[in-house]
């Protein structure tokens, strides 16, 4: 009875860690891990992104201008993976985490390899601890927690007068409404609600208020303000270009 109430606890220990990260849609995947840097990768990112995708998570990379807007707009969606270097004299092991957007551990699990070599040995070692790592199942409530948060963030940036530029501003072509979301001081982006792709993706050249734009199609392009408009140069097929106009609201 005691063997089979210790046997229960673990049962439901590993329970309730798969449910708390199955929760959760997308988790993004540092360029490189603290404890596995440079030339001691030893290909863990792409090891750790192989395996997630196959659970259906959406992994999401450093370069936000790549993200979906649902992800950009409300980051408590997003997991933070990371592995750590349990570090022992005679095997290879990790400490596999994924935290959420206030730095908070919900998922962790220890793991170990035989295999004395590090490449290997390592990427065994975290082939043992992605074992547990359930399929990605998003929950509502996670969604509205994102949501939630967003919210207050929002009315926390109201609260505080500022002459930053706005995150978010819509501006518009036509029947066109696109939404311009900063990602930082020097790029920002144009996205459409009905699509995960952005519009358009500009980064800051030398010369004031004009950009390297490229659009979702993979075009390159320029882009600049004018009057408080943003413009952007479409390239033709017959190597002319023609001028939108995006006005804002």
């Amino acid at each position: 009875m005691k063997k089979l109430s210790i046997f229960l606890s673990v049962f439901l220990l590993v329970l309730i860690k798969a449910q708390n990260l199955s929760d959760y849609k997308y988790i993004l995947i540092p360029a490189e891990f603290n404890d596995f840097k440079e030339n001691r990768s030893y290909g863990l990112g792409k090891f750790l992104e192989r395996s997630l995708k196959s659970k259906k998570y959406v992994v999401l990379s450093e370069t936000k201008s790549q993200w979906p807007q649902d992800a950009l707009t409300n980051p408590c969606k997003i997991l933070i993976a990371d592995i750590l270097d349990d570090k022992s004299m005679f095997r290879n092991k990790i400490i596999l985490q994924f935290k959420d957007c206030n730095s908070k551990v919900i998922y962790s699990e220890k793991s170990s390899s035989m295999i004395k070599e590090f490449e290997p040995g390592y990427q065994d070692a975290l082939k043992q601890g992605l074992v547990k790592v359930p399929v990605s199942n998003p929950s509502p409530e996670i969604e509205k927690l994102a949501e939630s948060k967003a919210t207050e963030e929002v009315k926390r940036n109201d609260d505080v007068k500022t002459t930053q530029t706005p995150i978010a501003q819509r501006f518009k072509n036509g029947n066109l409404s696109l939404q311009k979301i900063q990602i930082d001081d020097s790029q920002f982006i144009l996205v459409d609600g009905n699509s995960s792709v952005p519009y358009a993706t500009f980064k800051s050249t030398n010369k004031t208020d004009v950009f390297r734009v490229k659009l979702a199609s993979g075009e390159s392009t320029i882009g600049y303000y004018e009057n408080g408009n943003i413009i952007i140069e479409i390239p033709k097929s017959n190597g002319n270009f023609t001028k939108e106009v995006f006005s804002a609201n």
